[in-house]
């Protein structure tokens, strides 16, 4: 009884540390990526760059996280969640203070590289060491209120990155970052708990590491540079064949391997394929929203770094408490219904925004629409994580992640090929408005369509 009694406190004691540590890494990853979009300007007249070239503090960051997501995420089920979860962190902090001082372009995108690699590693380890930490009954309640808090990093990223650029300048981003990211690494030193698939041996399949991050850092590259390069280029050609090509061998290779690095039959489960699918439709509209939103204030309103981010606080704040809102439905609604309810008010939030002609209509409206879009792509990685196992949580969310970032780099490509080509003839702010209704579009009728699929497969089963 005594020994019960003692244990229990502990636990709930070492649960908290999980939480706060895995918390405050994601708080760091969604701050320093959204601080970072207004900081191009700065970082470009501080650096004596072009504005082109200081864009690829954003693109190698992405190259980064979106190609080694899947290996993050299977790292941390064969090796252990504990060790690449630490790595991870130290990596994003050590890499925040080398950005803080890189002296020139060159050297702040190479520290923007480990940086990206870092997060990589954290963000999908995070979410399987909750998985894993705790009971199936509090789960979705601390994966829900894990994102909560990452997503107050997303609400303040605007706003800190505006004021900072206008302030004391782009770097104190970064020596915000370092500190916060070194406390959880010592959290998570002191409270997180190793776990692993122990139903793998610790092999890693590295043939299928190099073929998947090849393929997906082939085709990232190709979408982030594609609109500078030309999307006939033969650069931007050759990349994409190498992703097509590449791609195959991957897949080649982990039906044929042992012990793979993605496991397959995870694509049996049709209830992952559609959160999956619908969550990265949702992740695509988040990130053109917030693109286009960015442009419209400032070149099309007029307003400074600051104002602008000021004007995103509340559809942040909205974006903050998606994370608790989804883990609250997930208890009372399935899965596939949550992220169909996230579709109808991202859809309609993106179509009414391009109609809002005043600052009474423009802000409710974009608050209505950040609650979408963020329940959209939040619940995605909180919904996976109960309809696979425990033990392959990290491949789950890796998967996950990896859909998330790619589509949305490709959403964000196609927005700003799409600028390129209707700005001359409509003007900036009739080329966005367009965009923000085809994209609204896309999701309403990828929401029906994933509803329907799963009424027809409930009809037949």
């Amino acid at each position: 009884m005594g020994s019960t009694a003692v244990g229990a406190p502990r636990r709930t004691t070492r649960r908290a540390g999980v939480f706060l540590a895995s918390s405050l890494a994601l708080f760091c990853i969604q701050l320093d990526f959204f601080a970072l979009n207004l900081a191009i300007p700065g970082i470009s007249d501080e650096l004596d760059t072009t504005v082109s070239a200081a864009q690829w503090t954003l693109s190698a960051y992405m190259l980064a996280i979106g190609c080694l997501f899947i290996v993050g995420g299977r790292l941390g089920d064969l090796l252990g969640r504990r060790p690449v979860l630490l790595a991870g962190t130290g990596l994003f902090a050590a890499a925040s203070v080398g950005c803080a001082l890189a002296p020139s372009l060159g050297v702040l995108v190479a520290a923007r590289i480990v940086q990206g690699a870092g997060a990589a590693l954290i963000f999908p380890v995070s979410v399987s060491v909750i998985t894993n930490a705790f009971p199936e009954a509090t789960r979705a309640r601390a994966l829900g209120a894990m994102f909560g808090i990452a997503n107050v990093g997303t609400a303040l990223g605007p706003f800190v990155g505006g004021g900072f650029t206008d302030g004391p300048g782009w770097r104190w981003i970064f020596w915000l970052l370092a500190p916060l990211s070194a406390l959880a690494l010592l959290i998570a030193l002191r409270y997180v708990p190793d776990s692993r698939d122990e139903s793998a041996p610790r092999q890693v399949d590295l043939p299928g590491c190099l073929a998947v991050v090849t393929s997906l850092a082939a085709l990232t590259l190709a979408v982030e540079r594609g609109s500078a390069w030309g999307w006939d280029h033969a650069r931007t050609l050759a990349l994409f064949g190498a992703a097509v090509v590449v791609g195959a061998l991957f897949v080649l290779r982990e039906r044929t391997c042992r012990h793979p690095l993605v496991d397959f039959r995870l694509f049996r489960n049709i209830r992952f394929d559609l959160v999956t699918v619908m969550g990265s439709v949702a992740n695509m509209g988040y990130a053109v929203t917030v693109f286009l939103a960015t442009l419209q204030l400032q070149q099309v309103r007029g307003l400074s770094a600051v104002l602008s981010g000021t004007v995103f606080l509340a559809p942040a704040v909205m974006v903050a408490c998606s994370g608790p809102i989804g883990a609250w439905l997930s208890g009372r609604m399935r899965a596939t219904s949550v992220m169909a309810l996230a579709g109808v008010v991202a859809g309609t939030g993106m179509i009414g925004l391009s109609w809002a002609w005043s600052w009474w209509v423009y802000l409710p409206v974009f608050t209505w629409c950040a609650l979408g879009l963020g329940l959209g792509w939040t619940f995605a990685s909180v919904a996976t994580q109960q309809v696979v196992s425990p033990a392959r949580a990290g491949e789950a969310s890796g998967v996950v992640l990896t859909a998330l970032v790619t589509l949305g780099a490709i959403g964000l490509a196609a927005t700003a090929a799409a600028i390129t080509s209707l700005t001359p003839e409509t003007g900036p702010e009739r080329a966005y408005d367009l965009i923000l209704r085809v994209g609204g579009a896309v999701i309403l009728t990828s929401t029906a369509l994933s509803l329907l699929v799963r009424r027809t497969l409930a009809t037949r089963a």
